[in-house]
């Protein structure tokens, strides 16, 4: 699976910004797909994850009520409607997905085999 993330781009504080993953591969609806973030300076840390089927979708605390993470599995494609956005929001903004990680590990970078190459995301105050 290739993954290509895009949406990325410069917004005020307040505003809002659609990520978009698009993944090749047959396989794509068989996958759990996550976004995760690196802002500089910083370690990545995960952002949300949905299941196969879109019917189960998982946030960090930190994005809770303001990102929906969504798929099309007709388009091979994954979103991140991102609502509210903050400064401290900036980052570069990559998905990734496997079909093999746990529900335990969702949150976890390494459980995913495959990633895109980022986005970046920037938020002025």
């Amino acid at each position: 699976v290739q993954l290509q993330a895009s949406g990325g781009g410069l917004v005020q504080a307040g505003g809002s910004l659609r990520l978009s993953c698009a993944a090749s591969g047959r396989t794509f609806s068989s996958y759990i797909m996550g976004w995760f973030r690196q802002a500089p300076g910083k370690e990545r840390e995960f952002v949300a994850a949905i299941s196969w089927s879109g019917g189960s979708t998982y946030y960090a605390d930190s994005v809770k009520g303001r990102f929906t993470i969504s798929r099309d599995n007709a388009k091979n494609t994954v979103y991140l409607q991102m609502n509210s956005l903050k400064p401290e929001d900036t980052a570069v903004y990559y998905c990734a997905g496997s079909n093999t990680v746990i529900l335990s590990r969702l949150r976890e970078g390494n459980a995913y085999a495959y990633w895109g190459q980022g986005t970046k995301v920037t938020v002025s105050s």
